[in-house]
């Protein structure tokens, strides 16, 4: 037995409460190596030989590891606990000491794992409607437009001609809410918007003022009826916090050009010297954009500036959530913050950080309750689009995203193939048009909230940013014409996830001859995925096809 990929951590993704009695352990042990696994446990409190013990299952397979898990009911929740396996040979404890082929009990208060007493304030709780929920992630200013009656005046680009960075096309706000019942004819739930408030360029991630909507966009009081008619529909919206940085305009930032040091806001920002150099290389900033200065989020008076912010929003225009831009180079000290002050406003509020590495450390419960799943759009892009991974190794890296982070965790992901800052998926499937399909439907059927890219449902094709921008084309369209596909199959599959829980079954990776198998066991009964990319048949999925299956009968198929 391999002893050193014997892996446990206590308060972990390893060890995690789901209720105030329901606490999750997992165990790390090298590929094929243990054919039992179990868990001995008791109050941390019972010294002795006398322990309860729970047999572990396989529930995940990577390509060096196996993982066990199980789920403890406890009535005391002062848990002390070992691993007790067998490699087929012999038997083996795993404690805090590591592996050994004895364990004394009676000392057990030593070097046992434990878990002190599940706290109901350390319980991560599920945002109730991210289960079932399809996001539509909306770049505004090339949605739609609805406003005829608005200054064009900064239009500078023709709807629908290939954008650059500098490109205005004239979508808002009132185009949204034009759209809001084709959107939910679509299948979507919940809405995703990139920044709405003012600021002097097109995507609006350079704010100069929180407090309004950009004068393209609309007005404060559009964007209230947005949420508004939003919440009618029993839809949900999202909207984009830029609190990493902001615009050279904001006021703040031009208090402290024109003032330097004498500015009472120049530790707002971080600077180095009593003044904004010449040169504007003296200040830490977005990337190298020198025209958005980054906030010092350690500063007490920004914290409660973004803060405020935050809650504005959510206590007068009630949104639903945050998605965080750039908030891995935020403190782990705000977000903590911000979570507890967003959810006393409004407890079912989702925040999702956008990370495009592995975040456990922000999702412990305490900061995000999800990020953008960039890590599953690589392994979609290694499957699908480059080659580089066959559906083994696509179970592989699934499962090895999955042990990242809990179970409650895992049913919040924004599971993405693509965004506003990547090259269109169809794009990188060669215009594919079934690779794109069984792709969508690996995204509705995995664990996760699947979120799609405006325009996905007319296969909109681009490249890198601002490529990827590219305008909305409202005259294809619809259930009908050459999209009808690609229509058919979003709102079977957004019908699926509505009416079976698929966060709350029993989801399975496997393959078969080479097939890529997903199965989601619920209450509802089964929902399986078959990705054939091979050139011949398997198991009755052709070559080069995909099949969703529902309670045994085909559903979908490309």
């Amino acid at each position: 037995m391999n002893r050193y990929a014997m892996y446990h951590a206590a308060d972990s993704s390893y060890c995690f409460p789901i209720s105030p009695n329901e606490i999750v352990l997992r165990l790390r042990a090298a590929k094929g190596d243990l054919v039992r696994a179990q868990v001995l446990y008791e109050s941390k409190y019972v010294i002795g030989t006398v322990q309860k013990s729970m047999d572990m299952s396989r529930a995940y397979q990577t390509e060096l590891f196996d993982f066990f898990e199980v789920t403890l009911h406890l009535s005391d929740t002062r848990l002390g606990y070992v691993f007790y396996v067998n490699d087929g040979e012999k038997n083996y404890y795993f404690s805090e000491d590591g592996v050994s082929e004895t364990y004394d009990f009676s000392l057990g208060f030593y070097n046992f794992f434990q878990y002190p007493y599940i706290n109901e304030a350390d319980i991560m709780d599920c945002v109730p409607w991210m289960k079932s929920a399809v996001f539509y992630q909306i770049f505004v200013d090339r949605f739609h437009m609805g406003d005829k009656n608005k200054d064009t005046s900064y239009i500078n680009t023709e709807w629908g001609e290939v954008p650059t960075p500098k490109s205005f096309c004239g979508g808002d706000i009132r185009g949204i809410i034009q759209k809001l019942d084709y959107l939910q004819e679509l299948g979507i739930s919940a809405i995703y918007l990139t920044p709405v408030f003012s600021s002097i360029s097109n995507h609006k991630y350079d704010i100069s003022d929180y407090y309004n909507v950009d004068r393209q966009f609309g007005t404060n009081a559009d964007l209230k009826e947005l949420v508004e008619e939003v919440h009618v529909r029993g839809m949900k919206l999202v909207l984009d916090a830029v609190f990493n940085h902001c615009s050279e305009n904001l006021s703040q930032f031009q208090d402290v050009l024109e003032k330097g040091k004498e500015s009472k806001y120049f530790d707002w920002f971080v600077i180095r010297g009593d003044k904004v150099s010449e040169n504007r290389d003296n200040y830490e900033t977005f990337a190298s954009c020198d025209y958005m200065p980054k906030f010092n989020t350690s500063n007490p008076e920004v914290q409660r500036y973004l803060l405020d912010i935050a809650v504005h929003y959510v206590k007068e225009y009630d949104i639903d959530g945050w998605r965080l831009d750039v908030s891995d180079e935020i403190s782990h000290y705000f977000w903590r913050k911000f979570r507890e002050e967003v959810k006393a406003a409004k407890k079912d509020a989702v925040i999702i950080g956008e990370n495009w590495h592995d975040a456990n450390s922000n999702l412990r419960g305490d900061q995000y309750d999800s990020i953008m799943n960039y890590a599953f759009t690589k392994a979609c892009l290694d499957f699908f689009a480059t080659g580089c991974m066959d559906a083994e190794h696509l179970v592989w890296r699934l499962n090895g995203l999955l042990m990242r982070n809990s179970s409650t965790v895992n049913r919040m992901m924004l599971n993405l193939l693509d965004s506003h800052d990547t090259h269109r998926f169809y794009k990188e499937v060669k215009k594919e048009r079934w690779k794109m399909k069984a792709a969508l439907a690996l995204l509705y059927l995995f664990r996760g909230t699947p979120c799609i890219l405006y325009g996905t449902e007319i296969l909109i094709w681009g490249g890198y940013d601002p490529d990827c921008r590219r305008c909305m084309n409202w005259e294809v369209t619809g259930p009908d014409g050459e999209y009808a596909d690609i229509w058919n199959l979003l709102t079977g599959l957004s019908k699926l996830r509505k009416e079976y829980e698929l966060a709350d079954g029993i989801q399975r990776l496997y393959t078969k001859d080479d097939m890529f198998c997903l199965e989601n066991e619920t209450k509802q009964g089964k929902i399986n995925l078959y990705i054939n990319l091979g050139n011949e048949e398997v198991a009755g999925v052709p070559a080069q096809s995909f099949l969703v299956k529902v309670n045994g009968g085909v559903l979908l198929n490309g």
